[in-house]
């Protein structure tokens, strides 16, 4: 191990000091549950690390119908946010009791696929994310935060401080498809979420993890939706198109072949869970 320094600012304002201070080669980390594998391993050799744990961004609290999430608040405190049920959903499918207990909500944004299983349904719940740096805070949405592989809209002098999540009415629906049932990396995660209208989808959002470099939205087989009453012939169509758009990817877990057909299967599974009458758990 290479870490010569471990710094633990207890509030934001110091925390991002220090981030000023020492630049882009300070090692920025939460729960450490991605990090410290890396550096056990020699992948990562920082000289100097500064954790988050003790900054004050581990709060969630809900005002009005916004869901304001702290950055480092875990993946364990999702588990009793009602308010939104497929984040307690994706939270209850992501790795073991022990990860949760320390993963946080904003390290899985930073999760390389087959992870970041909770970023998939923030994708589909519209989530914004807020940056903060010693010049001001701004905000974005996490379909903008998210760029490529390992790769975001984070500057070398930010920190993400929170994510905000609107609470909404409409049923959601959220499937992970892993070989085992349980602590185990997605072939593919599905987050869908509709909004109705006259009997009809008025807008949709199909959200997908682990068939791309990071969680993507379906935006073709969204669009097939839009104006349909979500009948077999819809579904159908969204699914094709869903396993037309993603980019799947070859590693130990499944064959990228594999990866594009299920997509076609739990697309079609996620929405038949949404047709007016079902009932799905992720609602």
């Amino acid at each position: 191990m290479t870490v010569r320094t471990y710094l633990l600012p207890r509030s934001l304002p110091e925390a991002l000091g220090l981030l000023a201070h020492h630049g882009p080669d300070l090692l920025v980390m939460a729960g450490g549950t991605v990090a410290m594998p890396l550096i056990n391993e020699g992948i990562s050799l920082p000289e100097a690390v500064m954790g988050l744990r003790l900054a004050g961004l581990d709060r969630i609290v809900r005002t009005g119908d916004v869901l304001h999430i702290g950055a480092t608040a875990t993946l364990t405190q999702l588990l009793d946010q009602d308010a939104v049920p497929m984040l307690r959903e994706a939270a209850r499918n992501t790795a073991s009791w022990a990860i949760r207990n320390m993963g946080t909500v904003g390290g899985n944004l930073f999760t390389p696929p087959p992870g970041g299983d909770v970023a998939v349904a923030l994708l589909a719940l519209d989530a914004r994310v807020t940056l903060a740096s010693t010049s001001g805070q701004r905000s974005l949405p996490l379909d903008g935060f998210l760029t490529g592989f390992m790769s975001n809209e984070l500057a070398a002098d930010e920190l993400l401080v929170e994510i905000e999540v609107p609470v909404r009415s409409e049923p959601t629906a959220y499937l992970k498809l892993g070989r085992r049932h349980a602590n185990t990396p997605a072939v593919v995660t599905v987050a869908a979420r509709l909004e109705w209208g006259d009997g009809r989808v008025a807008d949709a959002r199909i959200a997908l993890g682990a068939v791309g470099p990071h969680p993507i939205r379906a935006r073709e087989a969204e669009r097939r939706l839009v104006g349909t009453g979500l009948d077999a012939e819809a579904i159908a169509a969204a699914s094709d198109a869903a396993a037309e758009e993603c980019e799947p990817f070859t590693d130990g877990i499944a064959t990228d072949w594999y990866r594009r057909r299920m997509v076609r299967l739990f697309v079609g599974r996620a929405l038949e869970q949404l047709t007016p009458g079902a009932t799905g758990e992720g609602r």
